[in-house]
């Protein structure tokens, strides 16, 4: 039945209404993503232009807007590849802190948390911060201020929820490497949130 319905739907589909139908929800997907609004508009765009040139091929078996998602997130992956192709060393040192500057490298606590650079206490159930619109808003204002290098990898492990093995396919990586972004990526959002959530008072967005 479900079949039946989504080729039913196809066949109702005009392309004219695509915008009207889709475009919110696929300008938040790729603004969640992305954090650009303009690029973001952008990808939309190509979305739809590809989804038009395609859709004799678009079979039905699954609904219009999984297919339009479907589309965008391969866009977004290929916007992340050549990403992942710049030097590193044209990022600005201050906004790539290495994360290992945390742990102590001698000794024999070696690995462990230096003192003044452990995590702040989050409470009993961080969690729930999630479930916080200004939360939000301060976890969306933080990933903005990662590199978008390492945002990207981040948003594809987190978000997009692909497989260690196929990002350092898709990226050109090795596991080491990607290791190493997404615990960069986690470090700085760790310090920007406490910075900005808990050491703020819960607030909102402190001043840098």
């Amino acid at each position: 039945m479900t079949g039946q319905l989504l080729k039913q739907e196809k066949k109702d589909s005009d392309p004219h209404n695509w915008v009207d139908e889709h475009g919110d929800y696929l300008f938040r997907y790729a603004m969640s993503r992305l954090n650009n609004r303009s690029l973001a508009e952008d990808m939309v765009q190509d979305t739809f232009l590809s989804a038009l040139k395609a859709y004799e091929k678009f079979d039905g078996k699954s609904s219009e807007r999984t297919w339009f998602t479907s589309i965008l997130k391969h866009k977004i992956i290929d916007h992340f590849r050549k990403l992942s192709r710049r030097q590193e060393s044209s990022l600005d040192k201050t906004e790539t802190d290495d994360p290992a500057d945390d742990f102590r490298q001698q000794g024999f606590m070696k690995g462990a948390w230096i003192t003044q650079k452990a995590p702040a206490d989050w409470g009993d159930h961080p969690e729930n911060a999630f479930e916080q619109n200004e939360f939000m808003d301060v976890f969306q204002y933080c990933l903005t201020r990662l590199p978008e290098w390492i945002a990207g990898v981040f948003s594809m492990r987190e978000l997009e929820e692909l497989e260690s093995d196929e990002i350092c396919k898709e990226l050109g990586i090795t596991p080491s490497n990607l290791w190493v972004m997404l615990h960069r990526a986690r470090s700085l959002l760790r310090r920007c949130i406490e910075h900005n959530w808990f050491l703020a008072g819960k607030n909102g967005v402190r001043k840098p």
